[in-house]
């Protein structure tokens, strides 16, 4: 029986694609580089913030003056427009309510700068109670190293055979693979079905109410 479900978030809670690109890209244009179609940026994200600039840079990022100087432009431009365009995906707060009401708690891991999660969780779920909502921390390693999450299981007392991660990136499943904890994809995010499946995600939800019923029967 699941006792959590833990989720990833840009790309699986919510669709934050926009406001990462227009930002990245403000950073790009500020320091005269090119920028990007923002579709492009559904394969720059899912490995943390720096992978997210040294992607949309290319080998420009090998300049580490240029790059901390973008890194620079994006942070303060990403805390100035984290929630401007940025929604809840369809469904997923009945989804979240439907958990609760099932007494299984919830979680969020993002590779995310943890100051960013609260704030868009807090505006997009605002009658949601997570259990932890985490981002990228210092004391742990990005995903998909398995670290933070387990360390999600041990402040709940939680053993990974109970818990359940969801996200819409191959990293997703390799941080669940390297957890020890059950995988369940979603399709409506940044990377789609195939990547999923090809991971080895062994089911992807196409719909919110899909995908609490798959975890429900796990």
């Amino acid at each position: 029986m699941i006792k959590i479900a833990v989720f990833d978030l840009d790309g699986t809670l919510v669709n934050s694609l926009t406001d990462l690109a227009l930002s990245v890209n403000a950073a790009l244009r500020a320091e005269g580089l090119p920028e990007h179609p923002i579709e492009r940026y559904k394969h720059f994200v899912g490995n943390g913030r720096d992978m997210l600039v040294r992607r949309a840079m290319g080998a420009k990022a090998e300049d580490i003056e240029l790059f901390n100087s973008v890194m620079e432009i994006y942070n303060r431009e990403y805390k100035l427009h984290c929630n401007d365009n940025t929604t809840a995906y369809d469904g997923c707060a009945d989804l979240l309510r439907g958990l609760s009401e099932r007494g299984i708690m919830t979680a969020v891991l993002s590779n995310k700068p943890d100051e960013f999660v609260e704030a868009i969780l807090g505006k997009l779920y605002p009658e949601h109670r997570f259990d932890e909502a985490w981002g990228q921390k210092p004391q742990y390693p990005c995903k998909p190293d398995g670290a933070a999450l387990n360390a999600i299981l041990r402040l709940h007392g939680v053993e990974p055979q109970e818990c359940v991660y969801i996200g819409d990136s191959n990293v997703d499943v390799y941080t669940a693979q390297n957890a020890g904890v059950k995988i369940a994809g979603v399709s409506w995010g940044f990377r789609g079905r195939e990547e999923l499946l090809a991971a080895g995600a062994p089911f992807v939800a196409d719909t919110a109410q899909k995908l609490l019923e798959y975890i429900l029967s796990l």
